[in-house]
């Protein structure tokens, strides 16, 4: 995904790698970087370095009363910071998933390894036999412009390795238009 949604000062902002945003004043200061709540993005490592605290446009406010007399005038200034975003900068996050995933992994491998692999590796033969290369690394979207120039065989085996485990809604339904097309012909 090439861009984030995040929140800074209660209000949510789409970011993209590089953009500059003018948003509420931020406690940090000029030329730090800090970390805003993620709402959705890649692994969350969303990074903001504070380029200046500036003041935004003057908003004049009126009132008025007729038959009266009353006019009041004011003006208003919002306080304002302007951040930069960087997409993926420091991932700490994904560190610590990989720490904490490898003891859980190191434990039990000892005892399911001998069980688990025998199964595993027919399994893993079958599906790679007649799937295209590296099928089980592509994302739905390489699925959905390789499907194109893939031969029936290859389409038949990636929909059923789809179906069997990764069950993605957007690879199955790439695949049987594929199929589809290549009936036609």
């Amino acid at each position: 995904m090439d861009y984030a949604i995040i929140r800074v000062g209660g209000k949510q902002y789409r970011v993209r790698e590089g953009e500059t945003l003018l948003v509420d004043r931020v406690r940090t200061d000029e030329g730090k970087t800090f970390s805003p709540d993620v709402l959705l993005g890649d692994g969350g490592a969303v990074t903001a370095t504070v380029v200046a605290h500036e003041r935004g446009p003057k908003i004049r406010i009126g009132k008025y009363k007729r038959r009266t007399g009353y006019k009041r005038h004011a003006g208003f200034r919002a306080a304002m910071t302007r951040i930069e975003i960087s997409l993926g900068g420091t991932r700490p996050a994904p560190a610590k998933k990989a720490k904490a995933a490898e003891p859980k992994q190191a434990a039990p491998a000892p005892v399911e390894a001998a069980a688990a692999a025998p199964v595993e590796e027919p399994e893993a033969h079958e599906h790679v036999k007649g799937m295209p290369k590296g099928y089980e690394e592509m994302t739905v979207a390489q699925i959905a412009d390789g499907a194109k120039t893939w031969n029936r065989p290859m389409l038949e085996a990636a929909l059923e390795y789809e179906q069997a485990n990764a069950a993605r809604k957007g690879a199955i339904a790439a695949l049987n238009s594929a199929l589809k097309a290549k009936g036609e012909d």
